[in-house]
């Protein structure tokens, strides 16, 4: 039978074998689901609200235990696991008090004696997920789809899967149906066949372009729904206005979040020549100065998630300076066990580099010098993602300005770095994808839509 192992990227060390699911288990699987999805949606809001605080509580509960598990499956902080918990946990009360006002009928004056909009559930929507952020990615899917009335498939990233069988359990031990929630350990390569299959009426996928597309490409051939939340190359702006120590720090903040492993972390730094020089040295200072070091202990930085990922950046980083960008910090492989890369940046950053037109998942930024806003805007905009973005400027009419009208994303955030909240829509353009997450848009995005006339 087909296994995986997972690896401590700290130590290199074997944490566990998990036998994967057979065909046979997984047919097995979705036809549960799919029975399931039969009965739980005619469950009432308020019954399935209960059970979604209930799954809040049970990861407040048991967060020291899962935060331990994802920071060895993928080297995360343990601080930033616990917090990763909390916050999935917060998602679950969100949807769970916002829900009804969020899919509530809506009525409309037409010549009938009674029209509305009604919002249905789909059925059994496939969630494929990536290891980076184990717990929230999936949390943000399945609360606002199984308060919507949904039944979640979970395809997780193969280097997570304990994590992905204990969210499966906090489902299970909150009271959810038994196939209400369930978690297919399988490759990617069975993906495919899975969306083909008749049982499943949608799918979201967060991960790479390549991953995107093919999902799409076999939802499109199948007219299944899909959403995607995609890679980011997200500028960060530094106008000649902005508080320069406090956008170092945010800047800093968000280009190691995760250990640079974050589809919304700052990648490319658009600085306006008039400080750049005051900026790039506060900056280099607070990249300096975060500790890197074993993901349990007190540090700002562990390991990346495996060894394949670092060597891919740190070839983007190679490639990039055999191109002319200079290397100012980092850069180099430390001689030490696990996948660490250590913060590095990297300036005189120009088209046609992978700093430039690449996104790259790791540690590392791309400094870029601009004659003023106007340059800055037009470099900004000049990539194929669409994701985050961020404007630092003490003049916040001009910040406002710049992020609702002029910069190219999903979102735009003025003197913060990008972050999801429950309460705001989430996702991309372009390249980084299309549908959105969160607030109402994201427990819209799997229902049905379903007009009713009454004459």
């Amino acid at each position: 039978m087909a296994t995986i192992t997972t690896i401590n990227p700290a130590t290199n060390e074997e944490i566990k074998t998990i036998t994967m699911h057979t065909d046979e288990e997984v047919t097995h699987i979705l036809e549960q689901a799919a029975q399931t999805f039969d009965s739980y949606k005619r469950s009432s809001i308020k019954e399935r609200s209960s059970l979604m605080i209930k799954a809040a509580e049970l990861l407040e509960e048991r967060k020291l235990e899962i935060a331990e598990v994802m920071t060895k499956e993928m080297g995360k902080t343990y601080h930033a696991s616990q917090s990763e918990v909390d916050k999935c946990a917060w998602v679950c009360r969100y949807y769970a008090e916002q829900a009804e006002s969020f899919l509530a009928d809506e009525m409309v004056e037409t010549d009938a004696s009674k029209s509305y909009i009604s919002y249905q559930p789909l059925g059994v929507v496939l969630a494929v997920m990536p290891w980076n952020y184990p717990l929230w990615q999936v949390f943000r899917f399945a609360a606002p789809a199984l308060m919507a009335g949904n039944v979640g498939l979970l395809k997780h990233a193969s280097n997570v899967p304990e994590s992905a069988m204990l969210i499966e359990s906090i489902f299970r031990d909150a009271g959810f149906p038994k196939y209400a929630f369930s978690n297919l350990l399988i490759s990617s390569k069975k993906v495919k066949a899975i969306l083909e299959n008749p049982i499943v009426k949608a799918a979201t996928l967060t991960g790479s372009e390549g991953a995107g597309a093919a999902v799409a490409s076999t939802a499109g051939q199948q007219i299944k729904k899909t959403v995607l939340e995609l890679g980011g190359s997200d500028p960060y702006i530094v106008l000649e206005d902005a508080d320069i120590a406090a956008a170092a720090k945010t800047c800093k903040e968000s280009r190691l979040l995760n250990a640079g492993q974050s589809c919304i972390g700052a990648k490319r730094f658009i600085i306006v020549e008039s400080v750049y020089e005051i900026f790039l040295a506060a900056f280099k200072s607070e990249m300096e100065s975060a500790r890197m070091g074993d993901p349990m202990q007190a540090v700002a930085i562990g390991p990346m998630a495996r060894h394949d990922l670092r060597d891919e950046v740190h070839q983007q980083v190679v490639d990039s300076v055999k191109a002319g960008a200079e290397l100012i910090l980092g850069g180099h492989i430390p001689d030490a066990e696990g996948a660490y890369y250590p913060p590095t940046i990297l300036t005189n950053v120009t088209p046609g580099m992978p700093a430039y037109e690449d996104e790259i998942f790791g540690p590392v930024a791309s400094v870029i010098k601009v004659k003023d806003e106007a340059d800055a805007i037009r470099i900004a905009n000049d990539t194929d993602f669409g994701l985050g973005s961020c404007v630092f400027t003490q003049d916040l009419e001009r910040g406002e300005r710049i992020a609702k009208e002029e910069i190219n994303a999903g979102c735009c955030f003025v003197n913060q770095y990008v972050k999801s909240d429950p309460r705001l829509p989430f996702g991309g353009i372009n390249i980084s994808g299309y549908g959105r997450e969160l607030s109402y848009y994201g427990i819209r995005e799997f229902v049905n839509v379903k007009t009713v006339y009454i004459k």
